[in-house]
């Protein structure tokens, strides 16, 4: 049993949206059709199991796989490499320079982008990193490593930042430290695409949410119509067909 994804969405031109969006590879369809509504300054969580298609949509959105149907659309206009200065993104986890420091890990990363040094330390600031500390970054934990990448992702103060599975590795605290990073984000009027197959932090976090099932949007809307009697798991179970009991609540 599948439901038609939410057609009640919050106000305000969509920042992001797209349009049959498909993505079919030699022996299968990855992303099938899928039609997202993402509106400003809000958390927007794609959940859905592993192998939904969530990654490959997102790519699809940041122009790194090209559609094999469908379109894109950022800020109200067809996509055009431009519109992509204004998005910052992690995906496929951190990707950093193992011997440099968080810093200078950021400076690279300015000095390719054209801003100034000193938005390094403001990116540092954000995600509370300390811009002195010359800890090589493969020496991180977890946490610091997704907090260097989230700092890489708002290097020049996107208006979008596109998440993959940020919370993946986390302990509680580090957890509890993103959410409250995500959400000083979007109190500037700012938005976030966050995917997780893990529908408990999902829950905790997102404004609105797109549930992705075998490559097919089985619901869009807001987090609270998803399950109107709370039973928010429930619901997860039945949208996706999967196994209740898979490990999705954690």
């Amino acid at each position: 049993m599948y439901a038609a994804p939410h057609p009640e969405m919050p106000g305000g031109t969509p920042v992001i949206e797209t349009r049959g969006l498909s993505k079919a590879f030699r022996h299968s369809t990855a992303v099938d059709s899928v039609d997202l509504t993402v509106r400003p300054g809000r958390i927007y969580g794609l959940l859905g199991p592993n192998g939904a298609g969530k990654s490959t949509t997102l790519k699809m959105i940041l122009g790194l796989l090209p559609p094999t149907a469908g379109e894109v659309r950022l800020f109200g206009r067809p996509w055009s490499r431009p519109d992509l200065s204004r998005i910052g993104a992690s995906i496929n986890g951190p990707s950093f320079y193992g011997h440099l420091s968080a810093r200078q890990n950021l400076v690279v990363h300015t000095h390719l982008l054209g801003l100034p040094e000193a938005e390094a330390d403001r990116a540092l600031a954000a995600v509370e990193l300390d811009p002195s500390d010359r800890k090589k970054a493969k020496s991180f934990s977890t946490g610091m490593k997704g907090r260097l990448a989230l700092a890489i992702a708002m290097l020049g103060s996107p208006d979008i930042l596109i998440l993959d599975e940020p919370q993946n590795g986390l302990d509680p605290e580090g957890i509890a430290a993103l959410r409250t990073m995500l959400r000083r984000f979007t109190d500037t009027g700012r938005t976030i695409v966050l995917s997780s197959h893990l529908l408990g932090e999902v829950a905790s976090v997102a404004d609105d949410i797109g549930l992705i099932a075998a490559g097919r949007l089985r619901y869009q809307g807001r987090l609270a119509d998803l399950a109107p009697d709370g039973d928010l798991e429930r619901a997860y179970f039945t949208l996706t067909g999967a196994a209740q009991g898979a490990g999705v609540m954690s």
